[in-house]
């Protein structure tokens, strides 16, 4: 069985995966370390964006 992955994620999905706090979510993308983007007065966050932002976070901890 596979699980399908949405392309888009809203920010609840974001702080789930991470597990961060929805102001800390917000506070990443103002600061633009996680890319998102806006549908009509919804905020999406690319699931390429989230995976290139854990991998930055684990390169910088390295």
């Amino acid at each position: 069985m596979t699980t399908v992955t949405p392309e888009l994620l809203t920010v609840p999905e974001v702080m789930a995966r991470l597990r961060l706090g929805r102001s800390t979510v917000y506070d990443l993308i103002r600061s633009r370390r996680l890319i998102s983007i806006t549908v009509g007065r919804s905020r999406r966050i690319p699931a390429d964006a989230l995976r290139d932002f854990i991998n930055r976070v684990i390169e910088e901890a390295a």
